[in-house]
C-alpha cells in the first residue's frame, strides 16, 4: 500500500530527525522546480505536485537509509545540491515526492598534491573549491558560468562544462573516482586510478546520468597548477561568422589550446560587447599555463589570425575585463529576477555540438528558420561558439522574449518553439543536442510516467563490478519497473 504524505514525513523525521526534515511550503514550493522555469517561480506560479519534503543526509550512510526507505515504498526521489541547474531535471513531478538535498556534506576532504588530486563531499561549491586551489598556486580549471552556486554532486550529475573546457576538458575528464549510493541503499566506490583497462569504465554509469541511476555522495578530480601571471588575452572584430569559425579550427587542429576560444555573431556581440564590438562578430582567446605554452600559445594565435586580413585587434584589456566578470552569483540571479519582474523579458539558451564541417550551417539555418517562423516576440537571435574541440566546436543559441503571465495556466513554453528548430536543424546536419534548458525535464517526466520515479536502477547494477571497480559479470540486467 502506497504511504501517506504524513507516513513519508513521519518516516525521515526518523531515520533523520526532524531538523532535517523540511516541510514548509515556500520550502517545498522552491525545490519543486529548477530555474528552468525561472519566470514561473518570479511570479509565484508552481503547477507541479510539492514534493512531501526535502530531506537533508549528512553522510553516505544516511543517504543510503534514506534511498533504500524510498526504494522499498516506492517513493519518487529527486537528487540535489547546489540548485543552479537550468535543465528541468529537478522537477517533482510525482505526488510526494522526497527532494535528497545533498548541500550539508560540504567537507573538502583532501588536496593531494602529489598525485594532483582534490577529493570533495557532493555539496562542496565549486568556488570554494577553486579559491583554497589557487592559494597554494593549484586550480581545478573548472569554470561554469554557475562557478559561485554549483556543487560537485550536481556538476558530475549533470556532465557539467567549463568555459576554459577547451584547454582542462570537461568535468567527464577531470573526473578520476567517486562514491556513490545506489536505490537499494548499496555505496559504491571507484577507485582513484589514472586509468582502467578492463571492461568499460564505469564513471560514465554516475557521469551525466542527472540523478537518475544513484545519488553522488564523493567526487575526486584531477587539480592542474595555476600562473595568472602568464595569462595573454587577444580579442579581433570580424566581419562574418565563417571568418571566425575557420581561425577557430586553425588554433585547434594545429594542436594549440587555448583556455578560451570563444566567437560571438554581431547580435550576441552588441549585447555582451557593445562597448567596442561595433556591430561585428567578436572572437576571444585566452591563454594560458607555464610561460613558455602561453607564449607560444598566444604567438601561434596571433600568426593564425594575421592571415585572415578582415581580423581587427582589440586591446587586451577590454579582453581581460569580461575575462574578469566571467561568472554570475546570488546576487546576479536576484538581478536577473528584478528584471524579469519589472520588464517581463526573459532569456533562455541551447547549446549545441557540431563538427567544424557542418557548424556554420547548423548556425546559419537555425537562425534563419528562427527568424522566418517565429514571430516578432522573440528577439537578439544570436548565439557563439565556445567550447572547441579537435573535431568540432559547441554553438550556443540565444534568444529573448517578451512574456505575457498569467497564474491562471500551467507553465509556459514560449521557448519550445525556438528549441524544436534548433534540434531539428541540428540533427539534420549530424550534429548533436549538448546541454541545454529543458533537457532533463524531458528525462524527468519519462522516468516518472515509465518507472513511477526518477531514482531508479539498473536491476543488481552493484553486482556488476567487484569492489575496485573492475566489471565481473557480462551481463547489466534491464530496469527494472
Amino acid at each position: 500500500m502506497r504511504l501517506t504524505r504524513e507516513q513519508i514525513v513521519s518516516a525521515y523525521v526518523e531515520i533523520l530527525g526532524s531538523e532535517r526534515v523540511i516541510t514548509d511550503e515556500q520550502t517545498l514550493k522552491d525545490n519543486s522546480a529548477d530555474r528552468y522555469y525561472k519566470v514561473e517561480n518570479i511570479f509565484g506560479i508552481y503547477a507541479l505536485p510539492l514534493p512531501a519534503a526535502v530531506v537533508k543526509p549528512g553522510t553516505p550512510q544516511e543517504v543510503a537509509r534514506v534511498l533504500k526507505f524510498a526504494n522499498e515504498n516506492g517513493i519518487n526521489v529527486v537528487p540535489k545540491t547546489g540548485g543552479s541547474a537550468t535543465e528541468g531535471g529537478l522537477e517533482t513531478v510525482v505526488e510526494d515526492s522526497i527532494v535528497v538535498d545533498g548541500s550539508g556534506m560540504n567537507q573538502i576532504l583532501n588536496i593531494d598534491i602529489a598525485n594532483m588530486l582534490a577529493t570533495v563531499q557532493c555539496g562542496v561549491c565549486l568556488e570554494d573549491l577553486e579559491n583554497e586551489l589557487r592559494e597554494i598556486g593549484y586550480t581545478t580549471g573548472h569554470s561554469p558560468q554557475s562557478k559561485p552556486l554549483a556543487q560537485y554532486g550536481g556538476l558530475v550529475a549533470t556532465r557539467s562544462i567549463g568555459q576554459f573546457s577547451t584547454l582542462y576538458g570537461g568535468i567527464e575528464d577531470m573526473l578520476v573516482g567517486v562514491e556513490t549510493v545506489f536505490p537499494n541503499g548499496e555505496i559504491c566506490r571507484i577507485k582513484n586510478v589514472p586509468r582502467r583497462a578492463a571492461g568499460p569504465d564505469i564513471r560514465h554509469l554516475v557521469i551525466g546520468n542527472e540523478g537518475a541511476l544513484n545519488f553522488i555522495t564523493e567526487v575526486t578530480v584531477k587539480i592542474f597548477r595555476y600562473y595568472p601571471e602568464n595569462n595573454k588575452f587577444y580579442g579581433y572584430l570580424l566581419n562574418d561568422m565563417k571568418t571566425g569559425l575557420e581561425i577557430l579550427r586553425e588554433v585547434i587542429t594545429q594542436g594549440y589550446r587555448p583556455s578560451v576560444a570563444r566567437l560571438y555573431d554581431k547580435e550576441d556581440g552588441l549585447y555582451h560587447f557593445r562597448h567596442f564590438s561595433d556591430g561585428r562578430c567578436v572572437l576571444i582567446f585566452v591563454a594560458e599555463g607555464p610561460k613558455p605554452i602561453a607564449d607560444a600559445t598566444g604567438a601561434a594565435i596571433e600568426e593564425i589570425v594575421s592571415t585572415f586580413g578582415s581580423a581587427d585587434r582589440v586591446e587586451d584589456k577590454l579582453i581581460e575585463d569580461w575575462f574578469d566578470n566571467l561568472n554570475w552569483d546570488v546576487s546576479k540571479i536576484e538581478e536577473e529576477r528584478v528584471e524579469i519582474r519589472e520588464t517581463l523579458i526573459n532569456g533562455f539558451t541551447t547549446e549545441i555540438s557540431g563538427n567544424w564541417s557542418v557548424i556554420h550551417d547548423i548556425y546559419t539555418n537555425a537562425l534563419a528558420r528562427i527568424r522566418n517562423e517565429i514571430s516578432a516576440e522573440f528577439s537578439l537571435l544570436g548565439g557563439h561558439s565556445s567550447h572547441s574541440y579537435l573535431n568540432g566546436t559547441n554553438m550556443y543559441f540565444v534568444y529573448y522574449y517578451k512574456i505575457d503571465v498569467d497564474p491562471t495556466e500551467e507553465r509556459s513554453t514560449y521557448h519550445d518553439p525556438i528549441q524544436n528548430i534548433i534540434v531539428e536543424e541540428t540533427l539534420k546536419l549530424g550534429g548533436s543536442m549538448c546541454h541545454h534548458h529543458g533537457v532533463g525535464k524531458h528525462r524527468t517526466h519519462f522516468l516518472a510516467e515509465e518507472y513511477g520515479s526518477s531514482l531508479y536502477m539498473l536491476e543488481t547494477l552493484k553486482a556488476a563490478f567487484d569492489p575496485n571497480g573492475i566489471m565481473n559479470r557480462g551481463t547489466i540486467f534491464p530496469l527494472k519497473k
